[in-house]
């Protein structure tokens, strides 16, 4: 029998085949455009060096550039003429301007103002104080700044490694954290360098707590109104940094500082770049995994800010809860921690999901108790509101997240209670900056027994009340008191 027969790890359908045409069509395009791009340019090239040609002819016979020697000699000396004060006309200047009712006698050069190129300053002009954590992309520090005595934040960018040169991500960072100015967006205050090539730190105002380490030492999580300040915040920075077509790319919370007047600073932007529209193909190893979304975990390789929306998704659960809302131990372990909680996708929720690259390899349940999510089940002392925007920020189609500026617009923080004023806040001793909580040296409870026997003579020194002033009581003709 010459009949082939059909393998059954063969899933291959006809949409799926569209779709393999559809990119070798879409790649010959790319290259047809990259050639066309490449003969524009050549005959850019062409005509900038024709035009490059021309000027130097036409400034060659401007200014009269000849191999013969000039009949008349031009006068560029700026001392006056003799016969100055009979003549009715102006001067003119070696520059050829017109020297009006103000006869300087000199030439003058026109200035304007240019951004200074100067050296980095040194790391020296600082006083290292503890060492705070490190991360992937560097080691930061607490110091002082020696001239002034402010407290400031040294993160050390890791080069040691490095083989081509500056790495790209700090480039990235230094980048985008000065593009990002916002009053929720950690402060860049300068750059400076070591002894050593591989000595590069960046300078940060000092915040004194991260918000993940802040939520394991609460007691309590924060109130609704204290999260909806809170959220408030992250979001207005978020809309900034997409504004300014930046993904973050790394949002958690031990990435977002708060310090002790209640603001907090998003920080960390070694995963952060610029982005545009249409979206290039970019890394999927982005995002750390509790809080990475559902399309970089099935591979999806255009991607765009939806992924910094399911970050913030996570944050305010997270707020909540005063735990992370899913806590996978590996990318299928955290799909299955994702669909468990928001349902598994349909065709009609999340069209195309299933062709992204992981997807296939995945087998996912069909039926209808797995679909729908079950944010009600999981906060039930979240308001209708709340909830809508958790569900928003948390959609599997990353096509129907809400947007930041949307989100800051939405009518859960116009709901009762209303945003905490930052001044209101709790303060906090700070682990970064070495602050140790202080514990009142209050009475134990009482233990079982007998109730103790007082003997002796109260003393008067310091009473107050009753008792106050007993020493200079007259005593009268009735009775005295005595204590015993």
């Amino acid at each position: 029998m010459s009949s082939k027969l059909k393998s059954r790890w063969d899933t291959e359908t006809a949409e799926d085949a569209a779709e393999a045409a559809r990119r070798k069509a879409e790649k010959e395009a790319k290259k047809a455009l990259k050639l066309e791009k490449a003969r524009k340019a050549e005959e850019e090239a062409a005509a900038a060096r024709r035009r490059h040609e021309d000027g130097e002819r036409y400034a060659q016979q401007s200014l009269g550039v000849s191999d013969e020697p000039p009949s008349k000699r031009r006068k560029v000396s700026a001392e006056p003429d003799d016969d100055a004060a009979t003549s009715p006309k102006r001067k003119k200047h070696a520059s050829g301007t017109t020297n009006g009712d103000r006869d300087t006698g000199e030439a003058r050069l026109l200035r304007f103002p240019a951004p200074e190129i100067k050296p980095c300053n040194s790391v020296d002009d600082y006083e290292p104080l503890n060492r705070i954590e490190e991360g992937s992309y560097g080691i930061v520090s607490r110091a002082r700044h020696i001239a002034s005595g402010e407290v400031v934040a040294l993160k050390k960018l890791k080069l040691e490694g490095e083989t081509d040169g500056f790495p790209i991500t700090s480039l990235r960072e230094i980048q985008t954290l000065m593009a990002a100015r916002h009053a929720n967006v950690v402060n860049l205050r300068e750059v400076v360098v070591g002894e050593q090539l591989n000595q590069v730190y960046i300078v940060m105002d000092f915040i004194e707590h991260d918000l993940k380490t802040l939520l394991d030492d609460m007691p309590e999580p924060f109130l609704q109104s204290e999260v909806k300040t809170l959220m408030l915040q992250l979001l207005s920075a978020t809309a900034t940094m997409h504004t300014n077509w930046i993904m973050h790319r790394d949002l958690k919370t031990s990435n977002l500082l708060m310090n002790n007047r209640g603001q907090i600073k998003v920080a960390d932007f070694g995963l952060a770049r610029y982005f545009g529209d249409p979206c290039l193909p970019l890394t999927q190893l982005v995002v750390t995994l509790w809080y990475r979304s559902p399309e970089l975990l099935l591979g999806a390789q255009k991607y765009g800010t939806a992924i910094d929306i399911w970050s913030i998704g996570c944050i305010f659960a997270e707020l909540i809860l005063k735990e992370p809302l899913f806590q996978g131990k590996s990318e299928i372990d955290q799909l299955s921690k994702i669909f468990e909680l928001m349902g598994v996708p349909t065709d009609e929720e999340w069209p195309g999901w299933r062709r992204l690259p992981n997807s296939k390899s995945l087998r996912f349940p069909r039926t209808k108790q797995t679909t729908g999510h079950l944010l009600r089940s999981k906060f039930p002392l979240l308001t209708t509101n709340g909830v809508s925007l958790l569900s928003s920020l948390l959609s599997l189609d990353p096509s129907k997240r809400i947007t930041a500026e949307e989100a800051l617009k939405h009518p859960y923080f116009r709901d009762d209670p209303k945003p905490k004023s930052e001044a209101m806040f709790p303060t906090f001793p700070s682990k970064a900056g070495q602050e140790k909580r202080r514990r009142l040296n209050s009475p134990s409870a009482p233990m079982r027994g007998d109730a103790p026997q007082l003997f002796g003579e109260v003393g008067l020194a310091g009473r107050s009340g009753l008792f106050a002033g007993l020493d200079e009581e007259e005593v009268g003709g009735g009775f005295s008191l005595k204590v015993h």
